[in-house]
Formats: C-alpha cells, structure tokens, sequence
C-alpha cells in the first residue's frame, strides 16, 4: 500500500514537472507551423515608391540586415585624391571623427537582431491576487498562429530602421569631411587675398610717403595726403581682418582634424559632375518611405482579424489553453484608418518624387553657376592684365604732371579689389564642386562605414 502511495507521488511530480514542458512544446508547434519567420519580400511591389528595382531590405535568419541600400553605400568610392591636399585634410577630419551616428546605427543593428527572432512565444509569469488572502501564479506562453503579417512587417521595419542609420552615418561623415575641407579652403582664400593686400599696403605706404613729401615742399596742400592716408588705413584694415579669418579657419579645422594642418596648401582640382551616384537626400527618401510601408504593415494587420494560442501552466501542474482572436475588426473607423493608412503610402511616393526633383534642381543650379564662375574668371584676368596697362599709363602721366596722385590711387584700388575678387573665383569653384560631392555622398568611401 505505501509503495502503491509512493509511485502515485512520483508520478504526479512526473506530471507536474513535465506539464510545463507539454505546453511549450504544444505553442511551440504551433509557432513553427504558423508563425515561423516566413520568406521575406524577394522584390519591391510594382507600387513601392522606396524600392523600385530593389530588393527590399530584410533580415536573414541571424538576424543580420540584407540590405541592397546598404550595398552600394558601401561600393561609393570618394572623388578626393588621396595623395593631395584635400585627400589628406579628409583622412584627418575622418580619422578624428567620433560620429554618433555610428553608435546609433550599432544599436538599430542590435534591435534589429532581437526583433528577427519575434516569431517566438512569449514566455512569461503571470501573478494575479485570486482573493484578499491567496495569490494565484501561473506560467503563460503565447504565440501568434495567423497575424496577418504584423510580425513580418514588424522584422521588415527593423531592417529598414538599420537601412536609415546607415544612410545617417554616410550623410554625417560626409558632412564632417565637407566641414572640414570647407574650412580649409576658406583658409586658402584668405591666406591668398591677404597676400594681395599686403602688396597693395606696400605700394599705398609709398604712395602716401610722396604725399608728405609733396605737403611738405608746398606743392600739395593736407588734402591729398589725408585721403591717400585714409585709403592706406582702409587697406591696413582689410588685410588684418583677412589673416585674422586665416588663423580663425587654421584654427577650426585643427580642431576638427585632430591636429594642425598649416602646412597644406593649395587647392586639388576636383572632377566635374557625371551624374552619379544618387544623391544621398534621395537615398535617404527611399529608406524613409521603405521604413513607412512597413509601418503601415504592422499598423494594417492590427485592424484585421487574427488568430492566437495560448497555454498556462498552474502551480498545481494544470494545463489550459485556447485560441484567441485579435485585431479591432469591430472599431469604429476602421475603414477610415485603413484609407489613411492607404493615403500614408501615397505621400512618401510624393516625398521621393519632390526629393530627387529638389536634388536634380540643386546640382544643375551648382554646376550652372560653375561654368558661369569659369567663364568669369577667364575673363577678369583678361581685364586685369588690361587695367594693369592702363596702371603703368596712369604712372607714367602722373610723372608728367598730366595725372593727380589721387586718381592714381584710386585706379590701383580699383586694380586691387578687381585682383581679390579674381582670385576669390578658384575658391568659389572649388566650394561649388565640394556641394555637389555632399549631395552626392563621395567624400568619403564606402567601406569607412
């Protein structure tokens, strides 16, 4: 009899033990014939504005993005020489770069790869007060048999919430490089017209020198040599605030670059405008509106009729189970949430088309105003070396005494400020080229990511 009492007692901790694993294995079957990740979209739909011609990002069964944006991100190879002196000021500005965008991308990889796996159950206590003097415990599996495609959409959302923090990483290095390089032109650019001031202070410094001479032996009057002084101290001041502008650009670009960088110089000629690759603001529309298909996906399956199952398991090894129905089938404006969600689509076609109209219109505006820059600075050279003509004319009638000093210090002036602006034209240039390697995303090579 207690041998008979004894296998009773094991068998029933036998049951109880085993109950558990009975409802896990029950929902799990369930899970791996109705909810286990499901062959993701091998192509874009004819009406998917993100992805025409694409595969569509996904998440393969590690849980690692596929991601064809993510692809030729990495092959884009950047335009800057990498023996030159851009080429070295944007290894710099990269090399001392500390991007947040990096940490970010790291981290929707990381949801990414926990949300591949939720086709899992749900495990979890729950613990609810039976009466004002017992609490009632119970474990508790859940799963979804037929979701209507939330849990794809929900894996598609992630790869493509990955696919935006790689097109913010490239956006933000090559806008640090940009940065970088911008103000080491403008460095140039002063360093250049303070160069040309310095020689005009010189020349204005002796030409105020004769007009002392000439008050001092009576044959000018303090007139001439006030104004001639009044022109020198005006020059003196533009030139301190040029190589005050230098050593402020000097001095930014150290620190964005992690270190000096004076003793680069020069400018590096950069390739015209091929049409390629896709402007990253482009890029950047379609991740946007792939992200916003699968977000009305998920928000889609929440208005259509589900079906669940669930175990729990008590503490006296008791098994229940059942299926369960979701989704808000029976709300009051489902069908108008279902048309916005609709119209939701609509407007991030919209959004790609305004997008690349907008990138298309800047680019052809900048190259327009390149070749307008060149034909400027083709010929302004042609009427300095004419105005520097009429310069040694204008000196040799004031020897003759058929030319004030003062209209032949006005027309160096003149000379000097056409001689800046001539020069101020290459930097324009360069800057002009520099914007459209931003948009186009090439400062930096693909695979720094």
């Amino acid at each position: 009899m207690e041998a008979r009492t004894c296998k009773a007692g094991q068998a029933e901790r036998l049951r109880s033990a085993a109950a558990p694993l009975i409802s896990g294995a029950l929902v799990l079957a369930l899970a791996g014939c109705f909810g286990g990740p499901q062959a993701t979209r091998s192509s874009a739909s004819p009406g998917d504005p993100a992805t025409a011609g694409e595969t569509a990002a996904h998440l393969d069964r590690k849980g690692e993005v596929v991601s064809e944006k993510i692809d030729q991100l990495k092959l884009r190879q950047s335009i800057l020489p990498a023996n030159s002196s851009f080429g070295r000021v944007g290894a710099a500005v990269l090399k001392s770069s500390q991007a947040s965008a990096e940490s970010q991308l790291r981290v929707k990889r990381l949801s990414a790869r926990a949300r591949s796996k939720n086709w899992l159950p749900k495990l979890g206590p729950d613990v609810s007060l039976s009466s004002l003097s017992s609490i009632a415990a119970s474990l508790v599996l859940d799963t979804a048999i037929f979701d209507r495609g939330r849990r794809q959409a929900e894996r598609d959302f992630a790869a493509a919430d990955v696919e935006m923090a790689a097109i913010g990483l490239v956006q933000d290095l090559n806008k640090k490089v940009y940065d970088g390089l911008k103000l080491y032109i403008e460095a140039q650019r002063a360093a250049d017209l303070a160069q040309i001031t310095d020689g005009a202070l010189t020349q204005m410094a002796e030409f105020e020198r004769i007009t002392k001479i000439r008050v001092s032996g009576g044959l000018s009057d303090g007139s001439e040599y006030r104004l001639v002084s009044q022109r020198r101290a005006e020059i003196e001041a533009t030139l301190m605030s040029y190589r005050q502008g230098e050593k402020s650009a000097w001095a930014e670009l150290a620190v964005i670059a992690g270190g000096p960088m004076e003793a680069e110089r020069g400018l590096t000629s950069l390739p015209p405008d091929n049409g390629t690759p896709e402007p990253l603001t482009v890029v950047y529309a379609k991740g946007e509106a792939a992200r916003t298909l699968a977000e009305v996906a998920v928000a889609k399956s929440g208005l259509l009729a589900g079906i669940g199952a669930g175990a729990s398991v008590g503490k006296d090894g008791g098994i229940d189970g059942g299926l369960s129905l979701s989704g808000d089938i029976l709300g009051f404006g489902r069908a108008d949430n279902l048309a916005s969600l609709d119209e939701a689509i609509e407007v991030t076609r919209r959004k790609v088309d305004e997008a690349d109209r907008e990138a298309n219109r800047k680019i052809v505006s900048l190259t327009q105003e390149i070749n307008m820059l060149a034909l400027r600075e083709q010929a302004d050279g042609a009427v300095i070396a004419q105005m520097e003509g009429n310069m040694g004319l204008y000196t040799e009638q004031y020897k003759a005494g058929r030319r004030s000093l003062i209209e032949l210090t006005g027309q160096f002036e003149t000379l000097t400020s056409m001689k800046r602006d001539h020069a101020s034209l290459k930097y324009q240039i360069a800057l002009a080229r520099l914007d459209i390697a931003l948009m186009r995303g090439v400062l930096v090579d693909g695979g720094a990511m």
